[in-house]
């Protein structure tokens, strides 16, 4: 069904929910992703600017965090966009906010993992082309916000009504600094991109540590802004702007659909705990008869048998043996 224009003239009493966008659930995955590979990012550097050695499970966690949260950031912006017949312009700025712990999050993992980034020309590039599908999402995004900042958009009119309603007689109050507000983070998005490729690009090492911890620094704070403006006002937890009303509470309701993006953050730290044990010890493959391959060239001292025992309470026998 096409966008109807007669939907710009006739403005709605209350505005529908979309717990799809800005439930509890979604916004908890992605400040919660943002705050461990914010402060992952941090820890690697400040570690490996003083020992001067990789810390390999810590740098493979940020990256799981980070490609989850960059393809989940490009995600929700492509079902906003899909959505602007429909969505009002509360749920399109929390998307745009969400898009920014986005941006903060894989820029904050590139200055971290750089250098495996340079290793790989697959990865290198590839975190290029989804860092810049997020920039162009964000850029149009941020378009849509202005607009509505400008035009002084109802509250529950569909966002796609900022091309159909004129420009008012008189700003509204606080528009200036709204407007401001909004130019400098599409700006500030080109700028870190730039200089992010750059980055990635530059094989000079001087000023290296300088420029990573610096960037996490403004990194952090642009993340603890966006994440504290999404807490101040989204419906989930219970400060939803006092002029917009809503047809129900669906947003702070509990659901299969809010609870899996939490659970999706436990496959990182299981994958982290599946890498530690591989980095600990990678047995050689066994064969019948509990005999490694290589057993010709070990000593028979040192030929392990394929149970492996708990050494918490385990008796060192498997309870199906024979």
């Amino acid at each position: 069904m096409g966008f109807d224009r007669r939907n710009c003239t006739n403005v709605p009493n209350s505005a529908a929910t979309d717990a799809g966008v800005a439930g509890t659930g979604v916004l908890l995955s992605f400040i919660i992703t943002a705050g461990i590979s914010l402060l992952l990012s941090l820890i690697i550097v400040l570690h490996e600017s003083r020992r001067k050695n990789e810390a390999r499970i810590s740098r493979k966690l940020l990256l799981s965090f980070s490609d989850q949260q960059i393809i989940t950031g490009i995600g929700i912006q492509s079902v906003a966009l899909s959505k602007m017949q429909y969505m009002v312009p509360y749920h399109f700025f929390m998307v745009w906010m969400l898009s920014i712990l986005s941006t903060a999050t894989h820029i904050s993992t590139l200055l971290a993992l750089v250098n495996d980034f340079k290793r790989d020309w697959v990865l290198r590039w590839l975190r290029q082309f989804l860092m810049f599908v997020n920039l162009v999402l964000s850029i149009v995004s941020g378009v849509f916000v202005l607009l509505s900042t400008t035009k002084d958009l109802k509250d529950t009119l569909p966002i796609a009504c900022v091309w159909e309603v004129p420009y008012p007689k008189f700003q509204p109050r606080n528009a200036a600094i709204s407007i401001a507000g909004t130019m400098a983070v599409m700006a500030g998005n080109c700028i870190f991109f730039v200089l992010a490729v750059w980055y990635l690009h530059s094989r000079g090492q001087r000023w290296l540590r300088f420029v990573q911890i610096a960037g996490l620094l403004v990194l952090i704070a642009i993340g603890a802004g966006a994440a504290i403006r999404v807490l101040l006002i989204s419906q989930a937890f219970g400060n939803p702007p006092s002029d917009l009303k809503f047809k129900d509470q669906a947003e702070k309701d509990w659901s299969f659909g809010q609870l899996l993006p939490l659970l999706l953050l436990l496959l990182p730290v299981v994958s982290a705990l599946e890498i530690t044990r591989g980095e600990m010890r990678v047995p050689a493959p066994m064969v019948d008869g509990h005999m490694p391959l290589d057993h010709e060239s070990k000593p028979a001292s040192r030929i392990r048998e394929s149970w492996q025992r708990n050494p918490f309470f385990s008796t060192g026998r498997s309870r199906f043996s024979n």
